[in-house]
């Protein structure tokens, strides 16, 4: 409700009859009120304080201490996951954090597996990301013998002497691993705009190689973390042409997360014999509708990279085609391992209280749904309202028409969980405050919106937007 402004004190017949000096005394006492008032308070807030036996002090901004950062009420446990025949893995600290963890991570293949991958699209691409992609198109995918992961320095954005320290890691773990550099895979994370001291992993190969293993996948998982609050890992077993294959991955990422194939980094490996040109295929597929249909804050990173490793070692048949129907169980239970995965990512959201996943129907195109899914997914209005536990549909709508998609706005509805909000472009005539602020304070929420133009839908997932997410990142550097 708007107010009308104050109308001016009238003059009291006192105000009229002061003397001179009167009113020079008033003038001064009120430009000095303020002042006092400060005073005032300083000193209540010091007695205060001895009151309780210590001196006033200045609060000073609380810090992040990445180190020891409360794990996310969205946390799930680490899956237990059997080795994947072929490859093994080792960890290490090269020193890229303050503190006392473990930043290194290379995995180690046999001969004939095989890669396929697929990166950010972001303008400003970084040095790992440039060397995978030109790797894998001068070998075709064939033949990887390696990757190397540091967590703590992205390498982005970091011109050629970015480029020249990932190819002088290449060359060291080529030279240990008796391949060539352009077998070995390189993936960084962390800080954007910071030259990568390649010396810093040279230095600890020869203690990681003597610490692979078929079975280290969960140190692996924790190596590569940077803002995570716990390490993310998936595993699933499928059957070609009645052999048992193995799938397992981790990955890593909780803020810049919104994938366009957050800093986000994922690496798949099966057991399985498919040649490099399925593989890709296989896993340009199933990005679409998992690591892409997924957002934490909607920036994108330099860096994300996400690489599919077949070490051929599981006594299946080879298979050269991603159609082939002898791969119907293993292509569900890939999706299901990557999806797994990107969904992981959001639940370690930055400060993220609330797990959502966003419907739309209704829509003109499958892309037309995507588009409108994401502006609500991302939109900090949105998202502040889910932290708040604030059913507050007409953000939603907001966000909707803000995508510039067709929609129709006598048909749009929405709907959280199975309670309507909003029917037919109005308020839903079931519409229950009590029922729908009950539902709000679900961890896992659901969010339908029908736009009314066509057949199409679409799904994406997100997280809510707390005050904890600007602690960590304006704290991230520091």
């Amino acid at each position: 409700m708007s107010r009308k402004p104050a109308k001016p004190a009238a003059k009291t017949p006192a105000a009229k009859s002061a003397k001179p000096v009167e009113v020079v005394g008033h003038t001064i006492e009120r430009a000095l009120e303020p002042l006092t008032s400060a005073v005032k308070r300083a000193a209540d807030k010091t007695s205060r304080a001895l009151d309780h036996g210590k001196p006033a002090a200045k609060a000073a901004p609380a810090k992040v201490d990445k180190a020891a950062m409360p794990v996310s009420p969205l946390a799930v446990p680490f899956p237990r996951m059997k080795p994947i025949r072929g490859v093994t893995l080792g960890t290490g600290r090269a020193g890229f954090y303050k503190h006392d963890r473990e930043d290194l991570l290379v995995m180690s293949f046999p001969e004939g597996a095989s890669c396929a991958g697929v990166f950010t699209r972001h303008a400003v691409g970084s040095a790992p990301v440039d060397w995978c992609k030109r790797q894998l198109e001068a070998t075709k995918g064939e033949g990887v013998k390696a990757l190397v992961v540091n967590a703590g320095c992205a390498n982005s954005f970091t011109g050629r002497p970015g480029a020249d320290a990932v190819r002088r890691v290449a060359s060291a773990v080529g030279k240990r691993f008796d391949c060539r550099q352009r077998d070995v895979m390189v993936a960084s994370t962390g800080v954007i705009g910071v030259l990568l001291d390649d010396a810093k992993i040279t230095a600890r190969l020869p203690e990681v190689e003597g610490r692979l293993e078929a079975d280290g996948w969960g140190g692996a998982a924790r190596a590569i973390m940077t803002t995570d609050t716990f390490p993310k890992g998936a595993y699933a077993e499928a059957k070609i042409d009645g052999v048992t294959v193995r799938i397992g991955g981790i990955c890593k990422g909780s803020g810049m997360i919104a994938p366009d194939m957050a800093t986000m980094l994922a690496f798949v490996v099966t057991d399985a014999n498919i040649s490099p040109r399925a593989l890709q295929a296989l896993v340009s597929l199933y990005t679409r509708n998992t690591f892409n249909a997924v957002t934490v804050d909607g920036d994108r990173s330099t860096n994300d990279t996400l690489l599919l490793f077949a070490t051929g070692q599981s006594g299946a048949p080879k298979i050269s085609r991603a159609g082939e129907h002898r791969l119907a169980d293993f292509r569900d239970k890939l999706e299901a391992v990557l999806m797994n995965l990107a969904h992981q990512l959001v639940r370690d959201g930055e400060g993220a209280t609330k797990f959502i996943k966003i419907t739309v129907t209704g829509a003109q195109s499958a892309a037309s749904a995507r588009k409108i899914a994401r502006s609500v997914a991302d939109s900090p209005l949105v998202k502040t309202a889910f932290a708040g536990e604030d059913a507050n549909w007409g953000r939603i709508v907001m966000a909707v028409g803000k995508a510039d998609e067709p929609v129709d706005r006598d048909s749009l509805s929405v709907k959280f969980g199975p309670h309507w909000a909003a029917q037919d472009g109005l308020i839903a005539a079931s519409y229950d405050e009590a029922k729908m602020s009950a539902y709000m304070k679900k961890a896992e929420l659901e969010v339908t919106i029908d736009v009314g133009v066509g057949r199409a839908s679409s799904t994406v997932w997100t997280c809510d937007l707390t005050k904890r997410y600007v602690e960590i990142n304006g704290d991230y550097r520091s």
